[in-house]
């Protein structure tokens, strides 16, 4: 049994690999009893001394509370605190004009103003006061404590030392301020900056460490079961990286969006979230109501686009908004009932702008991802793959895309008998279709299993849209297919819709005529058209005809944006909370 390994195992309190407590020590003694005991007595001289040391190092890394119920471990430490008196929760001091003065920081602040403090000097001119969360201690000894405490997401080290405080302190005023102090704790923390001799920045204490917000519960080295990190997401985001990665990231994701819009002249704005009708986009919506219109049956939006292109029609030529979405369909990996969008809304912009816009931003927003991620701010996301994101965004047509791949001629589309004439060249293609799909459905299917696959290798714009898949959007007829088409796109990348863009119809008659089509299909039993409760919008009507000027609109999903610049798989992962499911319905949690 020679080396390290051994030694840690007869004696761990030497090499402070162990936490001195009696718990270590029974469950050390019970994992050699029970590991003899599975041995033939005659060949107990054959115990394998490593594979102990090996369960015992494995179990003393856990917590004591690991075998514990949380109520047994929170009753435990409520009882320890109340012992030493720190079950106060007090309010943080209020100085006066005779208090000496101290300055009062961030742990983030600390370190950026103490970064070139070298290391045979100690800033003595100036007491510090840093408040955050204890997430390591190291007790060398009865007198000296060294914390790691987290703020603003930075860490910094702390020492404690019995005799190193401006006033005389005794050994039971040292005890009781540090002996309750525990990884998770809040503390306030008064002290001078200086350098270890190894070079670590620290908080050297110059007064007793107040205790103003103590963790009830430990916090766990790691956290890796998908249903303990959805009931307890706050001990997620405290635990794992990645976690509170994704949320700092898509706050910046948002800000440079902000930035870019404003950088371009663009206001935003902010519309209503209820109202009588969800129209912009056709999904199924919720439904609701208010004790104001007892009567009126309400809805939430599932597109701010109708409000917006109002604000152009009334004189604001270049908006854009950031807020909620809801449509009352599925949860997947990409989908969630509830979704933040960005849409704007730009007078006098064709397609064309639109695709030019669009390529613009994304490469704007993969060099900022770039910059923060290899900068280290968020070490735990993917590095940007700088090849994809370098190349310029194809561009494929719909319908010829879909010809040249299927290997067939599309009907005329607009011919009432389309679907039929469509489902008969697949069939004779061998291409099995479902057969209450709507055309709709069907060509939207189609793009999907030809075309969208494409963006695997290459970001693209999927253009020229038959115009029965856009409503809202301006049609004319394709001099390539003659086929009535959207002057429309959207962007995929890497296999995922990213935005969405089109001329928009400013035309009250065609745009009429639009809507009247969708509500008959709603009267002839299009499923998709119900749910979306489709009806001839008089207002938006009526705000077209005091005159929309030709805009080009816009929009894309903020989670989305999220997933890609980061490398999230799911959509639940960039929410703060995850999806609905685990908002309506998380697993309970014993008190």
């Amino acid at each position: 049994m020679g080396g390290r390994r051994p030694l840690r195992l007869l004696r761990p309190y030497a090499f402070q690999l162990l936490p001195r407590k009696p718990d270590l020590y029974c469950r050390f003694y019970s994992v050699i009893r029970s590991t003899c005991a599975g041995h033939d007595p005659s060949n107990r001289s054959r115990l394998d001394a490593r594979e102990c040391s090996r369960q015992v190092y494995t179990l003393a890394r856990q917590p004591v509370s690991a075998t514990e119920s949380p109520s047994t471990v929170k009753a435990k430490r409520i009882k320890k605190l109340e012992q030493f008196n720190a079950l106060q929760y007090p309010r943080l001091p209020i100085l006066t004009p005779d208090d000496p003065p101290t300055l009062s920081i961030t742990v983030a602040e600390f370190r950026q103003r103490y970064d070139d403090l070298s290391p045979d000097v100690a800033d003595i001119a100036r007491e510090v006061t840093l408040q955050g969360r204890i997430t390591a201690i190291r007790r060398l000894g009865s007198k000296l404590v060294f914390l790691d405490i987290q703020g603003s997401f930075a860490k910094v080290q702390v020492q404690i030392g019995s005799n190193a405080f401006s006033e005389q302190v005794t050994h039971k005023e040292f005890k009781d301020a540090v002996g309750p102090l525990l990884r998770g704790d809040f503390v306030s923390l008064t002290g001078t900056p200086c350098r270890t001799n190894v070079g670590e920045l620290t908080l050297r204490l110059t007064k007793l460490p107040k205790l103003m917000s103590p963790s009830l519960l430990p916090i766990p080295e790691s956290l890796v079961d998908e249903e303990t990190m959805v009931q307890n997401r706050s001990m997620d985001l405290l635990v794992n990286p990645k976690s509170s990665d994704l949320l700092r990231f898509r706050s910046d994701l948002i800000w440079w969006l902000r930035n870019y819009f404003r950088e371009g002249g663009f206001m935003e704005v902010q519309t209503p979230i209820l109202s009588d009708y969800a129209g912009g986009a056709t999904a199924r919506p919720f439904l609701t109501s208010a004790t104001e219109f007892p009567n009126k049956e309400l809805a939430l939006r599932i597109a701010p686009e109708l409000w917006l292109k109002r604000l152009v029609v009334g004189g604001f030529d270049k908006i854009y908004e950031i807020g909620p979405a809801f449509r009352n369909e599925g949860l997947d990996a990409t989908h969630n009932p509830e979704f933040t969008m960005c849409e704007f809304y730009s007078a006098f912009s064709s397609l064309q702008d639109l695709c030019r816009f669009t390529q613009d931003l994304i490469r704007y927003l993969a060099k900022q991802s770039d910059t923060v991620i290899s900068a280290g701010q968020y070490a735990s996301l993917e590095p940007i793959d700088h090849a994809y994101f370098d190349l310029r965004i194809k561009k494929i047509q719909f319908i010829p895309g879909l010809e040249k791949a299927i290997g067939i001629k599309f009907p005329d589309l607009q011919a009432p008998d389309a679907l039929d004439q469509l489902v008969a060249e697949l069939t004779e293609k061998k291409f099995a279709v479902t057969p209450d799909l709507t055309l709709n459905k069907l060509l939207d299917r189609l793009a999907g299993v030809f075309l969208e696959r494409i963006s695997f290798h290459q970001p693209i714009f999927i253009t020229h849209h038959p115009a029965c898949m856009s409503p809202l959007a301006k049609s004319f007829i394709c001099p390539e297919t003659g086929q009535l088409v959207s002057a429309r796109a959207e962007l995929f990348i890497k296999g995922a819709e990213i935005a969405n863009m089109y001329e928009e119809e400013n035309n009250p008659f065609e745009q009429r005529r639009k809507f009247e089509q969708q509500v008959q299909a709603a009267e002839s039993g299009d499923a998709e058209a119900v749910e979306g409760r489709v009806k001839v919008d008089e207002s938006f009507i009526q705000a077209l005809e005091c005159g929309l000027p030709p805009t080009g609109g816009w929009g894309c999903g903020i989670d989305r944006l999220v997933m890609l610049f980061s490398g999230a798989k799911r959509i639940s992962s960039t929410l703060a909370f995850g999806n609905l499911r685990h908002v309506v319905s998380p697993p309970k949690m014993e008190k």
